[in-house]
């Protein structure tokens, strides 16, 4: 057997924790597996980035405003973790855990939101140019408003495909281990 090359070694590393790691997915949140609830979380999730977008926007106002991120954050973690869990992790998992249908949805997923972050990236990178002409660098609080709407996209584009699956995924089939129903 030929030896394996860094990426190939990484690659297997990957395959093996993602099925370590959804051995303890299939009985967590069963009620929420279906395609309606599935939906509630990612509106979920697009609201705590509303939410963020806002603050970020607040940031270039008043310089406590970043401390309402705090529980911003926490909303947005609680609603990405629920998501990951009935989603099945399938937006980053890795090709070799995956059949040809579920690799050609993630890849269109990917591809999707690399698009969605590069427009979205150009809305905080515009501010900070156009911003720093206009105040000649004055502005005390801009660097920090940039940054938390530059993090604040890049999250969104990196939450995308997760959220695009979630969202158009079909309810999983009863038959499987992937739902549950017993303990809903």
């Amino acid at each position: 057997m030929p030896e394996m090359n860094l990426v190939e070694r990484y690659q297997a590393h990957r395959v093996r924790r993602f099925l370590a790691n959804s051995e303890k997915w299939p009985h967590m949140l069963p009620g929420w597996r279906t395609r309606q609830r599935r939906r509630i979380l990612v509106i979920a999730l697009a609201a705590t980035f509303a939410l963020m977008l806002a603050v970020g926007v607040l940031c270039h106002f008043f310089e406590r405003a970043p401390l309402l991120l705090l529980p911003v954050y926490t909303l947005f973690f609680a609603a990405w973790t629920a998501l990951q869990i009935v989603s099945g992790c399938q937006g980053d998992a890795p090709s070799g855990t995956l059949d040809e249908w579920e690799i050609q949805q993630q890849n269109a997923a990917r591809s999707t939101a690399l698009t969605i972050t590069q427009w979205l990236v150009l809305i905080p990178v515009t501010y900070l140019i156009v911003g720093s002409v206009v105040t000649e660098g004055t502005h005390t609080t801009m660097a920090y408003t940039g940054g938390v709407l530059t993090l604040t996209t890049l999250m969104m584009g990196g939450c995308s495909p997760a959220m695009i699956l979630a969202w158009s995924r079909p309810d999983p089939d009863p038959e499987s281990d992937e739902f549950p129903m017993e303990a809903a």
